[in-house]
Parts: C-alpha cells; structure tokens; sequence
C-alpha cells in the first residue's frame, strides 16, 4: 500500500465548529453545576430556618400551655376561694339566727358525709382532686388555702400555766377506751390537740418502761383536776353542742405568689381551733415558708419537724413508700411511679408500664419496696400487681387474679410473701419468687354491704396479715395458714388505713370516722397466738380523736414511740400511744394527704403524699437538751 493511499484512510481532524461546541457544552455545565451549588445553600439555608422557627414555635406552644395551666389553677383557686367565703358567711348567719339553722346549713337533714367510693367501677382518686371530683361519690378536695380570712378572736383563752408547763384548755380526755368509755364527742368538736410545750422541754422518750392506759381511758388526775375547775368557763366560752363551732382561724403562709391563709385544723376537747395562730408563742409552733405546725401545750415536746424536700409531680400522688435502708422514697401517682434518694431528691428513675394503653388515667395506688431494695411493686386500677426490677427499670413480674382495683401491698420483713389487698372483698397472699398466690383472704361476711378491702399490713414477725375495709372492720388472719383470727369491730365507718406496731401485739387503724383506734391482738375467741394481753378488757386500747375529716392513712415510727396520721382535712398529727395525746399538728399541703410513710432506718424522717400533687419529705427528730 502506497504512502498516499494510508494518509486518505486516516480520519480528517475535527473542525473549529465542533471544538467550539464542545466548549459551549462545557461552559454551560459549569454553569448548572454552579447554580446547583447555589440552589443547595439556599436549601440548606431554608431548612435551617424553618427549624429554627419551629423550635420558637414549640417552645411558644409550651410557654402558652403552662400560662393557661398556670391560669387555670388561678382561676380553681379564686372559684374554691369564693365558694369558702360564701359559705363562711352563710355560717356566720346560720349562727346569728341560732344553732339549728347552723346544723341545716352544715350538715343537711343532719346526714354523715359519704364514704368515698372504693368499690367496682370506682376512681377514688381522682375525686381527691376537686377538677377530678365533678358530681362523682369521692373523696374532693377541702377548700384550697385562701388569700385572706376575717379571723375570729379566740374564744377559749389557754390557762395559766402549772408547775412551769403549759396547761391544755379544760377537757375530758385525748382519747376514750372503746369498752369503758362514752363515745367520743363529733370531731367539730373534738378536733386534735396542738400547740407548744414550754421552751424547756424534755429529752425524747425513753425507749423502755412505757406501758397503756388503765381500761377506764380517763385523763390523768391534773388533767381531771383542771377540766373540774374549769369546766363552768368550758360551758360559757364554747358553742351550742348542737352546732358546730366556729369557722377554724387561719394562719399567715407564702405559696408562690400569694399570701394564703391556712385553715388551723380544729383541736382535742379545749378549743384549740378558736386560737389564731398568729397570736399564740413563738414557742408553740414553727414556721416554714408554706407550712407550720403547732404543738399540743397539754404535754411535753418531744419533737422538732422540718421540711426537707418538696417533690413536684403532674398528678395526684396516691401513695409513698420509703425503702428498707431508709435511702429512697417511691411515689406512686397516675401511670407512673417515681424513684427518688432521699438524701437529695434527686429523681433515680421512672417506672412505667409501655404495654399499658396511653389514654385514660391509671392511678397508682399502692407501692411497697422488697426489703432488699431491688424490686418495687407496684399496684394500680387495671387490677395487677407488678414487681419491677429497680435497676433494669422493667416489669420482673406480673401477678393478676384480684377482679378489682388494687388498693394496698405490704411485703414480708424476710421479703418471701407480698400481701394485697382490693375492692373485690379479699386480700391476697403470694410467694415472692414463684409469683403464685398462697391464700385468698376472702370476706364472707353475708351481713355486710361492701366488704372492699381498702388496706394490708404484715405484722414484723410475718405470721400475721391485717386488713382495713369499707365495712368498718378490722380484721386479722394467719399467714401461713389463712384463716381468720380476728374481726375488730369499733369504728363507725369505714377504715382506709392499718398498720402494725414495731412489737406486732398492737395495731393501729384509721377510718373514715376521723379517728384512729389502737387494736390489741389476740383477744377474741381467747386467741393468744402469743401476745401477752389481759383480754378482760376488750381489744381497743385507745381511741385517737382530733382530725377534722377522713383519715386516710396511717403509719408507726420503727421504736414505737409515735404514731402518724394524714387525713382530708390536709394535716398530719404524730399522736403519742402511751397517752393518746397529740404532740404536733402539721400543716403544710393544699390538699388531702393521702399518704403517710415513715423511714424504718437512718434519720429520722416521714414522708406524705397528697391530692395537692406533691409528695414531701419532713424530719422529725428529738428536741435537743
């Protein structure tokens, strides 16, 4: 092949047209990719912005929210408020016009408030709020605290002092044995025992030497000598038996930003109730920022009260529950139970159920901790008892058969049984590490209405349960075996609350009665099972009379020496079961306190829940020399 014809197979090189397209094509790629790039940073720019607007906007929403919650609360408050006022001064007319037109007014036709409603079907807690309460048999909340109160000058003056201690106005008696006593006056006038000892006061109580009164529960001989002298003045000073006294006086406090009054639980035969206690010594009460508490001047002071921790929650808090080593407190309120050290208040964790249905209220009821600090259980509305593991914030087990709402647990000290307690009219006993139930402690009582069982509490040796219910009896079963061994019949209506002494040959009740009774064990029938009593006398010791309203819990102190009491009427009493007697009356929640739990070790401390959505912590601890 010649040169010439291999240089005319060769391809012609590509003219200026193309070379000139080809950069064209490149220009204006580099031109998209450029625009591209733009249109992406203000993409990015957009979305940046619209993030941010929506964060402003979330946290707009929240800010509003809690303004209308906020406002919402306001305007409960002022409605209660106006509502309390008015029927302040309709009692003040009522009065003018004459005991009868006062009982009308207060207490129509002369009918006992009703019972809560606890049993099927019921949501007693949420009518321990007044929001909840709407027209619904339950408990509602007292007046909230007001922002101001005409106040009534006392009418009772206290008495001089004797032998260098205060003297409680003239009065019978703190308390009255249920065989040989009359029964104890209506607790409008009969309404605890509070004030102050003298500055000087005694050492804590001994641990040893003290024993019960005599059967007769009469004062002691100065205080007979006392309400003797004075008993002409008694008649003169207080109102009409058939109506009841006057308006409670009130008490300066800081909530917030109000200057709220806070109603004076009523006192113990003597008038405490008409002492403003503005008025009375320094050294009968103590103030907090919104709270105080005063002290009965009819015996020694023992204690001091402080409050250690406030512990803020969504709902009402149903129930609370320290720990074996005192070291923390669980709260248990709708849905969830919370977990807090005690020392701090910090919150440890949250336990809540993820397989339980989002809508509609669960209330907590009942919790109680292993006595080994690693499980809690918990009881609610959805008729299930769960035991959760605390560290891996889980459900270890489920134990179901009640067929109502579980309203009390209490474990074992060796932690082997856990005890419950419901509205279907039993208790219950299971094993801890099996999770099957041992006994049903079940009601048979044909004669009563309803037999719900509202409260459980397993006596410290663990051979014995006891349950409060509706019916108004107390009663008492063998553990081990699971029969019944004792009905303790007494309170008036029913009883919410039980509790055994450190000693477990003594148990304590609180009812709807407003009183509390101190049972002693193993009087009926002439069953001992190994309590040493003299059963001549009848199983009440001790009647406890001076709260204003339902008690609704109730607790013991580990060395026996005090007994703890929460009510409706909003206070806390400590009452002394050698003498009946109230050491301190505490106010210090806007609400019920449903709940009242002592620490069984380390300081000492009490703790208290309450309608008002709180839960707070308090020392109680001996006066210092």
């Amino acid at each position: 092949m010649s040169v010439h014809n291999h240089r005319a197979m060769m391809p012609a090189p590509p003219s200026n047209r193309v070379i000139e397209m080809l950069d064209a094509i490149r220009a204006e790629f580099d031109q998209m990719a450029q625009e591209a790039y733009i249109c992406k940073s203000q993409r990015d720019d957009f979305e940046m912005k619209i993030n941010s607007q929506i964060q402003e906007m979330n946290t707009f929403q929240k800010s509003l929210v809690e303004m209308e919650r906020s406002q919402q609360t306001i305007k409960k408050q002022y409605e209660e408020e106006i509502a309390r006022l008015r029927q302040q001064i309709k009692q003040t007319q009522a009065r003018a016009a004459g005991p009868h037109a006062v009982q009308s007014i207060t207490t129509p036709h002369g009918s006992h408030p009703p019972p809560p409603n606890i049993g099927p079907g019921s949501n007693y807690f949420g009518g321990i709020m007044s929001a909840h309460g709407k027209n619904q048999a339950g408990l509602v909340a007292p007046p909230q605290m007001s922002e101001s109160v005409p106040q009534q000058p006392p009418t009772v003056p206290p008495p001089p002092p004797t032998q260098g201690r205060s003297t409680y106005p003239p009065s019978s008696s703190a308390y009255s044995n249920a065989s040989n006593s009359p029964a104890p006056p209506p607790a409008s006038s009969m309404q605890g025992s509070y004030g102050s000892m003298a500055a000087s006061a005694s050492p804590y109580p001994p641990q040893q030497g003290y024993g019960y009164p005599v059967a007769g529960g009469g004062p002691p001989p100065s205080a007979q000598s006392s309400s003797q002298v004075n008993a002409g003045a008694k008649r003169k000073s207080r109102p009409s038996p058939t109506g009841p006294p006057p308006p409670p006086p009130v008490s300066s406090m800081n909530s917030g930003r109000f200057s709220v009054k806070v109603p004076v639980s009523a006192s113990a035969p003597g008038g405490l109730a008409d002492i403003d206690p503005e008025s009375v010594p320094p050294n009968m009460k103590i103030e907090g920022q919104d709270w105080f508490a005063l002290y009965n001047p009819k015996t020694t002071r023992y204690l001091k009260v402080d409050l250690q921790h406030t512990l803020e929650h969504g709902s009402v808090v149903c129930c609370v529950k320290f720990s074996a080593d005192g070291r923390y407190l669980a709260a248990g309120c709708n849905r969830s139970t919370f977990i807090y050290d005690v020392a701090t208040a910090q919150r440890i964790c949250v336990l809540q159920d993820d397989k339980v249905p989002k809508d509609g209220d669960l209330y907590i009821r009942s919790v109680c901790f292993s006595p080994d600090g690693q499980f809690l259980a918990t009881g609610a509305e959805d008729k299930l008892i769960r035991i959760w593991d605390i560290a891996q914030k889980r459900v270890r087990n489920v134990l179901a058969g009640h067929e109502q709402d579980i309203y009390s647990l209490d474990f074992s000290r060796d932690g082997k049984i856990i005890v419950s307690g419901s509205g279907d009219r039993t208790a219950r006993i299971w094993a801890m590490d099996t999770g099957k139930c041992l006994h049903v402690l079940r009601i048979k009582d044909l004669d009563q209405k309803d037999p719900g069982v509202t409260s459980v509490a397993v006596s410290p040796d663990g051979r014995l349960v006891a349950a409060g219910s509706l019916d108004k009896m107390v009663r008492v079963w063998d553990s081990r075996t699971g029969a019944m061994l004792e009905r303790l019949e007494g309170h008036k209506d029913s009883v919410y609350s039980v509790a055994f002494m450190p000693d477990g040959k003594s148990l304590v009740s609180g009812s709807l009665d407003k009183t509390l009774k101190l049972w002693q064990l193993g009087t009926s029938e002439g069953r001992g099972y190994g309590v040493d009593w003299d059963r001549s006398k009848g199983p009440c010791k001790m009647t406890f009379t001076g709260h204003k309203d339902f008690v609704l819990s109730v607790a013991t102190t580990p060395d026996g020496h005090w007994i703890v009491s929460g009510s409706k009427d909003r206070g806390v009493q400590f009452w002394d079961p050698r003498t009946g007697q109230t050491q301190f009356m505490l106010q210090g929640h806007k609400n019920s306190v449903i709940s009242v739990a002592i620490s069984p070790a380390g300081r000492p401390l009490f703790a208290t829940g309450s309608g008002d959505n709180r839960a707070r912590i308090w020392s109680y601890e001996p006066v210092g020399p």
